[in-house]
């Protein structure tokens, strides 16, 4: 397995104005850079920067739409691992980064690669939320969906010498006065990230067009954001900040699923519902191909995914990054896409966002 990044540097995708309580989406100027740097993209792939091989190769391409270290990256990742390790593809397997406006550069990329069989990509509920977000036309379920793989609780995340030691505490701040803490997450309006905080807020009586969130692009620059004290709170996966957790230099006030999570960093974490929050959410991701490869090579692909889903490597990649098993594949995948699709613009117009 080989490795490359592609893409502009990982920032802050939709900074937070100072004194904006709200400001949740990016800006016109953001857009119009965005529709830049999306046309530089597609030039580059017309011009020969997508992989074409021929119809009896066995080799191929997993694309991941964020930073290495996130939480695609890692899903990504631990599947092309087990595909290789037991040769279930028959070829090699380049993993490429594709950074960018919370994956949806990747999206729009993808989709410029109507027809190549030799190509997958991961992607979860902040790919569809980013292409609201930045303007993409362009929506997962019209790609070739192939298999949801797992599902990931939330956790709410700060630094160790935060002042809040609980979530209550938190609660209690933003009731107050919800424009006094800022929140930020690894995916853009829309998102996962984004989704959780403002749900959240809901369920305590805060009205979510109130919260002060900032978007980045993943979980490496939200991780700098924290230590970095540029905001007060994280909303994210957990997987992607274990080793930060262990060390001490983040802790976790309160996690997002029905059950805590395993583990002897965070087995003493409550659910929100534990502290009594009414409110249980879960994150997923999936892999899908681009538009337009026939219905012999999806199956073949989605046999690839089955064959990994169905071993014991891919078993214990669950149980070490505290994954729940999601698998479905083919036509119930693009129904469940099509329904997130829906939960995603939903919210958004709640928020004035759309």
């Amino acid at each position: 397995m080989s490795s490359t990044t592609s893409g502009p540097p990982s920032r802050p995708s939709a900074p937070l104005e100072p004194g904006r309580p709200g400001s949740t989406g990016p800006r016109r100027g953001a857009r119009v850079a965005l529709a830049a740097t999306l046309a530089a993209a597609l030039v580059a792939v017309a011009a020969g920067c997508g992989v074409t091989r021929g119809d009896d190769s066995a080799d191929l391409d997993m694309w991941i739409p964020n930073s290495p270290g996130g939480g695609y990256d890692q899903t990504g990742r631990a599947a092309v691992g087990v595909l290789d390790r037991d040769n279930i593809t028959g070829g090699d397997i380049q993993v490429t980064n594709i950074l960018g406006a919370g994956g949806s550069v990747a999206m729009s990329r993808l989709m410029g690669e109507a027809g190549n069989e030799q190509l997958m990509m991961t992607l979860g509920l902040g790919v569809v939320g980013s292409t609201y977000s930045f303007g993409v036309d362009a929506r997962p379920h019209d790609a070739t969906p192939l298999a949801q793989l797992i599902e990931e609780q939330e956790g709410v995340l700060v630094p160790a010498d935060s002042p809040f030691q609980t979530i209550d505490d938190l609660v209690a701040a933003w009731q107050e006065d919800p424009g006094s803490v800022v929140v930020g997450g690894g995916s853009s309006p829309g998102g996962p990230d984004h989704l959780f905080p403002m749900q959240l807020a809901e369920t305590v009586g805060v009205e979510p067009v109130d919260v002060r969130y900032v978007s980045y692009d993943g979980g490496g620059p939200l991780t700098s954001a924290l230590l970095g004290n540029k905001i007060q709170v994280g909303f994210s996966g957990l997987a992607e900040f274990e080793g930060q957790i262990a060390a001490g230099e983040l802790r976790v006030l309160a996690v997002s699923g029905e059950e805590r999570v395993t583990g002897d960093a965070l087995a003493d974490v409550p659910t929100l519902t534990e502290s009594g929050i009414d409110l249980v959410f879960t994150n997923w991701r999936g892999v899908v191909a681009p538009p337009g490869i026939s219905e012999e090579r999806r199956g073949e692909l989605i046999e690839y995914l089955t064959e990994m889903h169905d071993s014991p490597e891919w078993e214990q990649a669950l149980a070490d990054n505290g994954w729940t098993d999601a698998f479905i594949t083919g036509d119930d995948f693009e129904q469940f896409l099509r329904e997130q699709d829906e939960r995603v613009s939903a919210t958004l117009r709640e928020l004035n966002l759309l």
